[in-house]
């Protein structure tokens, strides 16, 4: 699973992160507002922990950004504001949980295993076909699919995104962890798996190429 840490103070988060990296948890660190946005942009969480004070904006302000996007997605604000309004304006703005500064890692990491545990399900279904990410799983008419890897994550990112074209680039910086250490030929080598261990087999077409601006998720689609 996949997690955002929006925390301007460096240390608090690597510690964060490379704690939560630890418990087995993607985690993304993003040092201001106009990074969590951009991260948001691109990506798809599970779990966004953002701190109330950034330099430059709002961390509430996030939750309606976040929510646009993904409802399914847990918001959980970290603050130095230890009253009960600030709670309480935080939890009315959509916040899953309100957690104070200073807090013990372990408490967080519980706190944020009890949100991820009775969220929304990450389960992508169109029609008769079934895409699980937590599970590295898809089904189509009740049959499974050997689809795994970067090519899975091609797949759901895009399925994600369906009726949107997204570049190569785009895809690059959402799915690899270093994407400037790789070239942008690994997505074909991606897209080309997909259809060969999936949609020939099948005899569906889920991925369109649409020429010099990236791809798009085109399921159902007769080939």
């Amino acid at each position: 699973m996949r997690i955002l840490i929006v925390e301007d103070e460096v240390t608090l988060n690597r510690t964060i992160k490379e704690g939560l990296e630890e418990f087995g948890y993607q985690a993304d660190p993003a040092e201001s507002f106009s990074d969590a946005e951009y991260y948001i942009g691109i990506r798809n969480y599970d779990l966004v922990l953002a701190d109330w004070m950034l330099p430059d904006g709002d961390g509430i302000d996030l939750i309606n950004i976040v929510k646009q996007k993904s409802p399914r997605t847990s918001v959980v604000i970290i603050s130095a504001k230890d009253d009960k309004d600030s709670e309480i304006k935080a939890l009315r703005a959509g916040a899953c949980d309100y957690i104070k500064k200073p807090f013990d890692f372990d408490v967080l990491v519980a706190r944020i295993e009890a949100r991820l545990r009775f969220g929304g399900t990450n389960v992508i279904q169109v029609e008769d076909l079934i895409i699980d990410p937590d599970e590295e799983k898809i089904i189509y008419r009740e049959k499974e699919v050997e689809l795994k890897g970067k090519p899975f994550e091609v797949l759901t990112h895009l399925a994600r995104h369906r009726d949107q074209i997204v570049s190569k680039e785009q895809l690059l910086d959402a799915i690899w962890e270093e994407p400037e250490l790789v070239t942008p030929n690994v997505i074909e080598v991606a897209i080309n798996q997909i259809r060969q261990k999936m949609d020939k087999p099948l005899n569906i077409s889920t991925i369109e190429t649409v020429r010099r601006r990236g791809y798009r998720f085109c399921f159902p689609k007769d080939k």
